[in-house]
């Protein structure tokens, strides 16, 4: 069975390493280039990794950033998934505690 792929997205580290600490300063170099994007979609694109990416994009953040693509994005093996756990806490599969829960305590009132 093929290992799973996934990537890291290094925009916000090349944009520190350039001087660049505040996603605003990208915006207006993108626009330079053609690329219209609102404050919070390009706020996105710094902090978030993005699943969809036009090349126009890809190729104008190169351009501003100066790098090439395998210092953007970097290729690593998806980390494995975790087991889901059932409602009760349970993973499935997993004997649990079963029996070996607690007792609800009862209180009952104090006789004076």
């Amino acid at each position: 069975m093929p290992a799973k792929l996934d990537y890291r997205w290094h925009l916000r580290e090349l944009m520190a390493k350039q001087g660049m600490f505040s996603t605003t300063a990208l915006q207006p170099m993108l626009a330079e280039r053609g690329i219209k994007l609102s404050t919070s979609q390009v706020y996105r694109l710094v902090t978030e990794k993005p699943e969809r990416l036009s090349m126009k994009v890809l190729m104008a953040l190169l351009d501003i950033l100066g790098c090439t693509m395998d210092e953007l994005i970097e290729p690593v093996a998806a980390a494995a998934a975790r087991p889901r756990k059932a409602a009760g806490g349970e993973v499935a599969g997993d004997p649990g505690l079963g029996s070996f829960r607690p007792k609800r305590a009862r209180i009952s009132g104090a006789d004076s």
